[in-house]
């Protein structure tokens, strides 16, 4: 089963980046829901500003980590390149 990885965009304007089997529902889960994350429960509404998809969890978590090490700048950076 595929994964994906994301960063969306809190209401306060930061970024926050995960891994989900489901985009749609994850999303749903943390502007709607309790099961969303600490960091955006605080931060709702959030949208959506980019997935990509990624072969397993391991690869996904990887991934996922490597994108929270970037600098906003570069978060930013690959953001625009996939639009």
């Amino acid at each position: 089963m595929s994964y994906f990885v994301y960063i969306l965009e809190c209401n306060d304007g930061t970024l926050y980046t995960g891994i989900t089997k489901d985009i749609e529902k994850r999303l749903d889960e943390h502007n709607n829901k309790d099961k969303g994350a600490k960091y955006t429960k605080a931060r709702r509404p959030v949208k959506l500003l980019y997935e990509e998809k990624a072969e397993d969890r391991s690869v996904a978590s990887k991934r996922e980590y490597s994108i929270k090490k970037l600098s906003r700048v570069k978060k930013l950076q690959l953001i625009n390149k996939s639009l």
